[in-house]
């Protein structure tokens, strides 16, 4: 089987962590999580009679520094640190998710990708359970990276009314 590129770097970003801790009594700027530096805000309309809604899901990358890995990311190897948007309330049938293209970045290392930079606009279009009157709950999946290193993944879970 044939080693992947990123089998090859864990290890050492790996021990790197565990150094900087031992040696610096602090955890490494990459231990931190993402959602340090980007801003999450979800918006809903008010359901139609047939339980309809809109939901708008900004994430603003607050440190300019960072991207976030677009979805669908068009690279196989980062597929799971691309921006995923779940509906955790019970709706009827699927959220019809729309994200925006992304940024294609070329790299010679690890094939091509995209990011997302800036403030993204995530759209979705759900359909709630007759009756249901809860606030909307969905969880937000997404992981920051500069030019050198990655903070961890975060999930951040929202509500809307």
């Amino acid at each position: 089987m044939k080693e992947s590129p990123m089998s090859r770097v864990l290890p050492r970003i790996a021990l790197f962590a565990a150094l900087a801790i031992v040696l610096t009594g602090a955890p490494p700027a990459h231990a931190q999580k993402s959602e340090s530096v980007v801003k999450t805000d979800v918006k809903a309309s008010k359901p139609d009679d047939d339980g309809n809604q809109e939901v708008t899901i900004t994430l603003e990358i607050t440190d300019k520094r960072y991207h976030l890995y677009a979805n669908p990311v068009g690279n196989d190897m980062l597929k799971t640190a691309q921006t995923t948007v779940r509906f955790t309330s019970k709706l009827e049938g699927d959220a019809k998710v729309e994200y925006p293209a992304g940024k294609l970045v070329k790299d010679e290392t690890v094939g091509d990708y995209k990011t997302y930079e800036g403030t993204v606009t995530i759209k979705a279009k759900v359909r709630r359970v007759k009756g249901d009157t809860a606030p909307l709950a969905l969880s937000i999946t997404f992981q920051a990276c500069d030019e050198k290193t990655c903070l961890l993944r975060s999930t951040v879970k929202k509500t809307a009314e």
